[in-house]
């Protein structure tokens, strides 16, 4: 089971001990996951620059921020609208369930124009960064930041 109840409820051991980080690693997903300073960069999960260095990597890190402050804001607004959510002591497969039919009465809520809880995101400064990141995982991260960071 997992305790889905705070903002990074899977760092580095849970994750890479789960299922989910089982499938990616086989390859049975064709996609990556993004993460805060507190996970590993690995080949399919991509995590910000240590210590960035000026332009692309900075440029990507700041990418990166946004994406997860937008992600973080609305796994807020489902928790804030669907209270349970903060709080789920379930089986993987029944959380996924749960979640994917509170995004589905999300959006038809949205949809309807009803309103949305408002939402703080904290930042996440306050992480010390995972100096376990793969080998692959830096070559991965490197080649998103040429091909799309490099003007």
């Amino acid at each position: 089971m997992w305790k889905l109840n705070g903002p990074d409820q899977c760092m580095t051991q849970e994750f890479s001990e789960s299922g989910l980080c089982t499938l990616f690693e086989r390859g049975a997903y064709d996609g990556i996951l993004l993460g805060d300073r507190g996970y590993a960069c690995r080949q399919y999960f991509m995590t910000p620059f240590p210590d960035p260095n000026p332009g692309p990597q900075t440029r990507y890190n700041a990418a990166l921020a946004r994406t997860r402050a937008r992600i973080e804001m609305t796994f807020g607004q489902l928790k804030g609208r669907f209270q349970r959510l903060k709080s789920l002591r379930v089986a993987s497969d029944r959380a996924c369930d749960i979640i994917v039919a509170c995004a589905v009465l999300h959006n038809i809520a949205t949809i309807r124009k009803e309103r949305t809880p408002v939402v703080e995101v904290q930042p996440d400064d306050d992480l010390q960064p995972v100096h376990l990141d793969q080998p692959s995982g830096r070559a991965a991260r490197d080649r998103i930041v040429q091909h799309n960071f490099e003007y």
